[in-house]
């Protein structure tokens, strides 16, 4: 689920630095795709990781990353992706609403960011494995929401540095620029154009939905780039070479996932969110 940062412009990254985020996307993609067509526990236990990583990152980020106030988001989170995992979605709800609780306690000045950080991993968490569990067309769903994800990223980020321009939103995150944002839009809409051209829904609505995806995964960017700015901080972590931290890598993703989600529930439910999202 790794990615470039999208829709940028301005100074080069080294070719060695580019050489780096190409080999670690060349193996964390190709993992990702792998587990989400596994499906099932393996997909939940990656997403549940990830899951806890990005919780931790965001303590970090904002200055709270107590091992009291991590560990108990740890175990809160982990508790929720091993009962939505097996079914236990009520439960799994039910673990969140007590251990959000527990964590904006345990973040006393910081309860704030601390509780906000815990419903952003927690969104992420549920909204993955739950588009996935739709056994029809959840692996569809999911890879869909991925490669729009992607597509917004790369293309943005190739746009923008061959393009230039003026900046999308400079007191926010100086590098990204209008042509990058266009260029991940049309890259997005390429992608449900190649969806609907397979077979794997109709034209209109997919390339509707990719674009509505595509906004939000460019705006869950700024968001992160906002609140990292906010606190003067660059990159959420090193956990990814030559990418960053998961924060800095998923920021997309998490947004576009959760909104995927929503407009599959509303259409077709719980069970059924990734029908949702494709049959139309």
């Amino acid at each position: 689920m790794s990615k470039p940062d999208a829709a940028s412009a301005g100074s080069k990254p080294a070719p060695s630095n580019l050489l780096t985020r190409i080999l670690a996307a060349l193996v964390l993609a190709p993992l990702a795709i792998a587990l989400a067509y596994a499906g099932g526990w393996l997909w939940a236990l990656l997403v549940t990781l990830v899951s806890v990583g990005l919780f931790a990152e965001w303590l970090m980020v904002v200055g709270a990353g107590s091992v009291a106030l991590t560990g108990a988001g740890t175990i809160v989170i982990a508790s929720m992706g091993a009962c939505v995992a097996f079914g236990a979605l009520k439960t799994a709800i039910i673990t969140g609403l007590i251990g959000g609780a527990i964590v904006t306690v345990i973040a006393r000045g910081k309860f704030v960011w601390a509780a906000a950080g815990f419903a952003y991993a927690s969104a992420a968490l549920l909204a993955s494995i739950l588009l996935r569990q739709d056994l029809v067309n959840g692996f569809a769903a999911l890879t869909f929401v991925l490669l729009v994800v992607w597509a917004t990223d790369i293309g943005g980020y190739f746009a923008g540095r061959g393009i230039g321009g003026p900046k999308l939103w400079p007191r926010v995150s100086p590098k990204k620029t209008w042509s990058g944002a266009v260029g991940g839009f049309a890259a997005s809409l390429a992608v449900a154009a190649g969806f609907a051209a397979s077979g794997f829904g109709k034209m209109v609505p997919l390339l509707l939905v990719s674009g509505i995806l595509s906004v939000v995964s460019a705006c869950g960017d700024l968001f992160e780039s906002a609140v990292k700015r906010r606190f003067g901080v660059k990159d959420s972590s090193h956990l990814i070479p030559g990418h960053g931290g998961l924060l800095d890598r998923l920021d997309g993703f998490v947004a576009a996932i959760l909104v995927a989600w929503i407009i599959g529930f509303l259409r077709h439910g719980v069970h059924s969110a990734g029908s949702g999202l494709m049959v139309w």
